[in-house]
């Protein structure tokens, strides 16, 4: 795929996002080309959505082997997971809310592997009792997912620093799914370290 091609795609995955209903003359104005050069490289609005399909479990692919997710510490594993999604937060946030792409069994198996894999991260973190076991596996990646395109939006509209909002997304989600013992000895941690810097 050109660079060109991704760019348009990238611009198009942004703007279908916050308004599914754009008009294709729309898609090409976000992405600063014109209508027939979209039609050129996309002959059918269907054929876009697919093509952002596409690239996007690509692109979350290699977020996820970038990431190193199978690897280490679950709790340090997501905060590398969320670091490297930034990027890429307008495809997940696209993947995520475009109802084209989700027809009853007809789901992608590129998002299905996407899927498995974030979810044995929370499974794995709940095996090693790192994370709460009273919350599915399904239902934190859900909210990691739902947290990462919060954060793009946030700082979309300006509302949100891009230097803050990967951190704030990953505090948010591991304050929550920490199990009550391992939320204890962090505070002992940061405590200590308190001390430490007050000596």
């Amino acid at each position: 795929m050109s660079q060109d091609r991704e760019r348009v795609l990238g611009k198009a995955a942004e703007l279908l996002t916050r308004k599914p209903t754009a008009s294709t003359d729309e898609i090409a104005r976000a992405a600063g080309i014109s209508r027939a050069t979209l039609h050129r490289l996309f002959a059918s609005r269907d054929t876009l959505v697919r093509a952002l399909e596409e690239l996007g479990i690509r692109r979350l692919t290699a977020v996820l082997d970038a990431a190193r997710i199978e690897e280490g510490d679950p709790e340090e594993a997501v905060r590398r997971l969320v670091a490297e999604a930034e990027p890429v937060a307008g495809f997940l946030a696209f993947l995520v809310t475009e109802n084209q792409l989700f027809e009853p069994g007809e789901l992608n198996e590129g998002w299905v592997r996407v899927d498995e894999r974030v979810g044995a991260l929370f499974r794995r973190g709940q095996e090693q009792g790192v994370f709460r076991i009273d919350l599915t596996s399904a239902w934190l990646t859900e909210a990691l997912y739902a947290l990462i395109t919060a954060s793009a939006w946030a700082v979309q509209d300006g509302r949100v620093a891009a230097r803050d909002s990967g951190r704030m997304a990953t505090e948010l989600l591991l304050g929550g799914v920490r199990r009550e013992q391992e939320r204890e000895r962090e505070q002992e941690r940061e405590q200590g370290k308190g001390q430490e810097r007050a000596r």
